[in-house]
């Protein structure tokens, strides 16, 4: 699977960045800023589950000129309306977005921009944060990503992101199949459960 990672932040390039350490197809769609200080020191992570320093694959919103198979969607809820026409052109008829972003509209604005069947539903749990060094720092040793159709439904291209996101590294990837009201949880240094419906 080819993985789009929207952002480089505190939880996209930390669940991001073990996934390249996995040796899976990543890419990370950031700003000019960061993509410079990646490009000059690495994408790198500071974590109770070993340090990283990653040299991924950047890419800007102009030079997308293909569809991904995933969009791993982390940007801030208020930049969201930015965020969707960067990576527009990343999402094709068989592109799954998987969204872990604070509270719930996201999911209405991205439904209405790409299409129900375009979404599933996604929450991670993390507490994490960049330093002023532009560093990943985890400031706990709990991880976890969960995702599943909103549905409630085991299907044949949930089965492959699964698989696909298994073995990242250190990082704990769950399955979860009904996941109606999912979220994002913990980006800072929270630790509350989420509800999943």
């Amino acid at each position: 699977m080819r993985i789009l990672v929207v952002g480089a932040g505190a939880v996209g390039g930390y669940f991001g960045g073990r996934l390249v350490q996995a040796g899976r197809d990543m890419t990370f769609l950031v700003r000019p800023s960061r993509a410079k200080q990646l490009g000059r020191d690495g994408l790198r992570i500071i974590s109770p589950h070993g340090d990283a320093v990653l040299t991924p694959k950047l890419v800007s919103a102009e030079r997308i000129d293909t569809p991904y198979d995933l969009v791993l969607l982390s940007a801030k809820a208020y930049a969201l309306e930015a965020a969707m026409n960067d990576f527009a052109a990343a999402v094709g008829p068989e592109t799954m977005i998987l969204p872990v972003l604070n509270g719930m509209r996201h999911v209405d604005l991205l439904t209405k921009r790409f299409g129900e069947y375009a979404v599933i539903g996604g929450v991670c749990q993390i507490a994490s944060e960049i330093d002023d060094k532009g560093r990943i720092v985890q400031l706990a040793d709990f991880q976890q990503l969960v995702y599943g159709e909103r549905n409630g439904e085991t299907t044949p291209r949930l089965q492959t992101l699964y698989a696909t996101l298994q073995g990242g590294g250190s990082t704990h990837v769950s399955r979860r199949t009904s996941c109606k009201r999912c979220g994002r949880n913990g980006s800072s240094s929270q630790a509350s459960a989420p509800s999943l419906a």
